[in-house]
């Protein structure tokens, strides 16, 4: 099921009215998460979809705009300048438009009474939930400051592990399509040169060379069904992976992929700990954390694994043992929670789990670029070269018999 986005108004327990969007599945999960922030709603309504040309479509904020927006804000307010003051001067200095009407209506809010967590709630697409609750957890502990300034630094490292993960996958990528583009151009434009030479010349041509013009003599014919297999190849992965069944079994067989998977996994692990270490030092409740965690988990087969360690901590149970259950987490990941856990400092052992594998995920990254390297250069020199070999063996047999 898609996600809807539903305008909602309510009251809080002081009488306050207050209103907001939020992308949800469904009524039952809006009311869930109304009831949880002490909401009691009086009324819901899915938002009408907008209808926008392509140039005019609002664009998300990445996680490094976002990370610089909160860097500046942690100095501002570090700096003991007014709240409304900073997201003003922030406001009018953001280059992205959608993002800049955004924190004008977050300022605004907070103008008319709202606490900076209520106004950034009110905009889920942009403040995620860790984010919202992260702010409110310091702006009732009297230390935003502090918080803005540990958010700023969560997201850094969130972008730089993101970059890190797409890195590795830029370059098989490029070298991929490089090489499948130069096969077809030569199947579809200079093969059938070739052909035409031969067919004049006659004779019974090299079996390489009658695979190649064989080949070239299907992709001219039939393109239009190839290219057309391929979309509804597409199609249809993406309309499985769409649904939870076909997520969980993509996920898994990601992280089963040699050298990719154990990059996947590993980032997935510093995500997951840098994500719970930041909230627990923050405030947040642990429960109240993990089910933050879990969507921010980036793959479904590490989601459940956070879902039924919450599910457990809620009937007396400690982190590390459904942790441990559940064989996603490395050992001495589930060892290492389980002594911060004993000594009280599980927000410290966890972000020292984060930076651990932080530093895995570069050295995952590295062997997986030494190991995609020579096999994308002996693919490509197989595909090109392959098909000029079998183009230039007749041409031999042509020097013989003239020779002759």
């Amino acid at each position: 099921m898609s996600a809807t986005t539903y305008i909602w108004k309510g009251r809080t327990a002081k009488g306050d009215v207050l209103s907001g969007e939020y992308q949800c599945e469904d009524r039952k999960e809006l009311g869930e998460y109304l009831r949880k922030r002490r909401i009691t709603i009086t009324s819901m309504k899915k938002k009408p979809k907008e209808i926008q040309l392509g140039f005019l479509k609002k664009k998300g904020v990445g996680v490094k705009d976002l990370s610089v927006f909160t860097r500046q804000f942690a100095t501002m307010v570090n700096a003991g300048l007014p709240l409304v003051q900073c997201l003003d001067v922030l406001g009018r200095q953001l280059d992205k438009p959608h993002f800049k009407v955004v924190v004008q209506q977050v300022t605004s809010d907070v103008e008319g009474g709202s606490t900076l967590a209520e106004a950034l709630d009110k905009h889920p697409r942009v403040f995620s939930d860790l984010y919202v609750n992260m702010i409110a957890a310091g702006e009732a502990g009297g230390i935003l400051d502090v918080i803005l300034g540990r958010l700023a630094v969560f997201l850094e490292k969130a972008d730089a592990l993101q970059r890190k993960v797409k890195g590795a996958m830029t370059y098989p990528t490029i070298v991929l399509t490089v090489a499948g583009g130069a096969c077809i151009f030569m199947l579809l434009f200079v093969i059938p040169v070739f052909a035409k030479m031969f067919s004049d010349f006659g004779g019974t041509l090299p079996a390489p060379t009658r695979i190649v013009m064989g080949i070239s003599n299907f992709l001219q014919a039939y393109w239009w069904a190839l290219a057309g297999s391929a979309a509804a190849l597409t199609f249809a992965f993406n309309r499985y992976r769409a649904t939870p069944g076909g997520r969980m079994q993509t996920d898994k067989l990601a992280l089963r992929i040699p050298v990719l998977g154990t990059v996947l996994r590993k980032s997935a692990v510093a995500r997951f700990t840098r994500t719970l270490g930041t909230l627990i030092g923050s405030g947040v409740p642990i429960l109240q954390g993990l089910e933050i965690t879990a969507k921010t988990a980036g793959n479904s087969v590490i989601q459940k694994a956070i879902n039924q360690t919450s599910k457990s901590i809620s009937q007396g149970d400690t982190i590390a043992m459904p942790l441990k259950e559940s064989g996603v987490f490395p050992p001495m990941v589930v060892q290492m929670i389980g002594i911060g856990e004993q000594t009280g400092a599980l927000d410290e052992m966890l972000a020292k789990i984060a930076d651990f594998y932080d530093d895995e995920v570069d050295a995952a990254v590295e062997a997986l670029t030494a190991a995609i390297e020579p096999l994308m250069i002996v693919l490509m020199g197989t595909m090109v070269g392959g098909m000029l070999v079998a183009m230039y063996l007749p041409m031999f047999k042509m020097s013989s018999i003239v020779g002759g």
